[in-house]
């Protein structure tokens, strides 16, 4: 009994305010009271109510909101509620962060993170199961393409809960954004239908305004060996290289070459031989154009260490051998310029293709969709990995459909002007899901495994393992305040059913790869939970972020060839025309490169989300450790990149965004 003080935050959006009313119920441990209906909540607004409350509710459970129906319903996105009164010690936490639709009575648990044995009495369990039950009928596994990981069920945007559409302001800058790319497209695409282009310079007609320092270093150097080397390491991709252990089955080194191998063992048994092979394009079917048959090659690149850190391609072989047919060409650095620089173009093409779909929409955007959609489908908001992760899954799900309508679809971007499109783009995708281990998503595994943890110029390398290593004390931390024990989590029931969604469901029976079917320890819970959250910020990001400096200009990473792989080494600067992107192609590359690479405004950076989803000072004390840690990174980096001649960016904490949003 007495006097409460309540407050009630609605959400910053345009359209987050209601004129519904609101009614509230305060829910403690003795007794339950009904406030009545109090408000109207309005955008932007705190609302502040005393009300005397007549029996005695004791320590505070819940709060119950229910907005009422009216001529005109309109949803709101309430932000949090506090209550403050008798016995509360302080003011209490009830975090919501979600849009409120009907006027079916929600529940909002205080703020403190419970496991399922932290509630003794069963205080939180009918609440718990009601909001998993609801939960799983409004996060549905849905299915795209077999042999896939699985999506979130829904054919377009509309079809998702509204707490993972875009909010106003993102849904408006991606629309015009969009317009005005594809207006300029329409505009300028006529005219690039009339002209040809007979030198690489006419490329440059399109290189676009808003272009990169690194993009302009990019035009003007992309001839170089040292710039092709590096792009292995800290391009747009550098998931592909690895150290060699032996000399590759597929390189033959026909008759005449014995100088080639002794240069290779030399190299392979000082330990700075490099490969990088495309072997998973091998096969694809290639798309057809506007009735022009496209190509696509399976390379692979050989290339050596220098002690400078530089890293140099020795040899590149186009395609694998054939059985019956004589060995496929090599070509070397000292081949004619043209024919070397051929090579290496066709290499950038078949990077292009690997990077957009399986560093890119697989490991990075369908990836994090699987992780939100398991924990939506298991972990109830009273838990702490569900309030630990859930900053990290803003906007995914709206993402990714759109992108699985727009880009990847049938008649999408890649059907239209990419030469894996049409059907091969599938094809890579499934043979890049039968490799997807749970090793080459943590950057500590995944770099041993590739051979690159002591290898300086590796920027990437440097940045990933180190943020890793920042996220995974953040996550220790955080797990340290609610587990104390392996045997804690082994007998969390939520979680283990949450492990086991995201690996024998979303992932469609991953185990035989390294992903867990059931967490034993509290390291392998923190390890699960450090992927997750480095996979759905940092691994995309540095697989997005590059994509404006490195492709903008056409040749140094087109997304199609319209001449197949040369089969001699007598080229001239028609033939790399020829098998370039036409201009037209070569624009809608452009645009959809420029718009998607494009540095977003509507951002939240790495561990700089204002929503409060724990109560209490221990996770806020843990949440600010991580942020001074990312600063630091983030201050380093700069003074480091100051003195680069090709500065590393992208795993930048300020410029890496807390979740996949684009």
């Amino acid at each position: 009994m007495g006097k409460y003080v309540i407050r009630v935050a609605t959400g910053n959006s345009l359209l987050a305010g209601s004129t519904n009313l609101v009614q509230l119920w305060l829910v403690g441990e003795h007794g339950e009271a009904d406030l009545g209906k109090l408000l109207r909540p309005l955008r932007e607004k705190k609302t502040e109510l005393e009300i005397d409350v007549p029996v005695h509710l004791g320590r505070l459970l819940l709060v119950k909101l229910r907005k009422h129906k009216s001529l005109l319903n309109f949803d709101w996105f309430c932000k949090w509620i506090t209550a403050q009164g008798p016995g509360t010690q302080g003011e209490v936490l009830f975090p919501c962060y979600s849009w409120i639709q009907d006027d079916r009575i929600l529940c909002l648990p205080e703020g403190t993170a419970r496991s399922v044995s932290d509630d003794p009495q069963n205080l939180f369990k009918k609440y718990r199961e009601q909001e998993l039950e609801d939960r799983r009928k409004a996060y549905r596994w849905g299915s795209w393409k077999d042999g896939l990981i699985l999506p979130v069920a829904g054919k377009t945007q509309r079809d998702l809960p509204r707490n993972e559409r875009f909010l106003e302001d993102k849904d408006l800058d991606f629309t015009l954004s969009l317009t005005k790319e594809l207006k300029n497209l329409a505009i300028k695409g006529i005219l690039d239908l009339a002209n040809c282009v007979h030198r690489l310079e006419d490329y440059k007609k399109i290189f676009p305004r808003g272009k990169t320092a690194l993009a302009v270093r990019v035009c003007d150097s992309w001839k170089d060996d040292d710039l092709f080397g590096y792009q292995f390491l800290n391009g747009a991709n550098p998931m592909l290289l690895r150290r060699s252990t032996s000399l590759p089955a597929r390189l033959v080194l026909p008759p005449g070459m014995e100088e080639l191998r002794t240069q290779l063992n030399k190299e392979l048994q000082a330990g700075s031989l490099f490969e990088a092979d495309y072997t998973l394009l091998d096969g694809v079917k290639p798309n057809i154009i506007i009735f022009k048959q496209q190509y696509v090659a399976a390379p692979l690149v050989m290339l050596k260490l220098q002690a400078d850190g530089r890293l140099l391609p020795m040899v590149i072989q186009l395609q694998p051998p054939r059985h019956g047919c004589p060995p496929p060409l090599l070509f070397l650095p000292s081949d004619p310029p043209m024919a070397w620089l051929l090579a290496k173009i066709w290499v950038r093409s078949s990077d292009f293709q690997l990077h957009q779909l399986q560093s890119h929409l697989l490991r990075g955007h369908l990836m994090a969709e699987v992780i939100s959609v398991a924990t939506m489908r298991s972990l109830p908001s009273l838990h702490p990995i569900y309030k630990l992760l859930i900053p990290h899954f803003r906007y995914t799900m709206e993402i990714n459909i759109l992108a699985r309508n727009n880009l990847v679809s049938e008649y999408g971007i890649f059907d239209l002007v990419v030469s894996t499109g049409s059907g091969g783009h599938v094809d890579i995708l499934q043979r890049a899901t039968a490799c997807l281990t749970y090793r080459s998503f943590c950057p500590p595994d995944d770099l041993a495994d590739r051979g690159l943890l002591d290898v300086k110029s590796s920027l990437y390398g440097q940045d990933a393992l180190r943020l890793w290593e920042i996220i995974s004390r953040y996550v220790h931390g955080m797990v340290g305040l609610f587990y104390k024990s392996d045997k804690a989590v082994k007998q969390d029931s939520e979680l283990q059913a949450w492990c086991r969604e995201i690996t024998e469901t979303g992932l469609q029976g991953a185990q035989d790869r390294g992903f867990p079917l059931s967490l034993e320890s509290l390291d392998q819970l923190c390890h699960i939970v450090t992927m997750c959250i480095f996979t759905c910020t940092g691994q995309h990001a540095s697989a997005h972020l590059g994509q404006l400096d490195w492709y903008s200009w056409i040749p140094n990473g087109p997304c199609t060839m319209r001449k197949p792989p040369p089969i001699s080494k007598a080229v001239t600067e028609k033939d790399i025309v020829d098998s370039l992107p036409d201009l037209h192609q070569a624009r809608m590359q452009k645009t959809f490169i420029k718009f998607l690479g494009r540095r977003q405004p509507v951002m939240v950076a790495l561990g700089q989300h204002k929503e409060k989803y724990f109560s209490g000072p221990g996770p806020q004390a843990v949440l600010q450790q991580f942020q001074e840690e990312l600063a630091v990174m983030d201050r380093e980096i700069k003074v480091r990149n100051a003195g680069l001649d090709l500065p590393y960016e992208y795993l930048q904490p300020s410029m890496v965004e807390n979740s996949v949003t684009i």
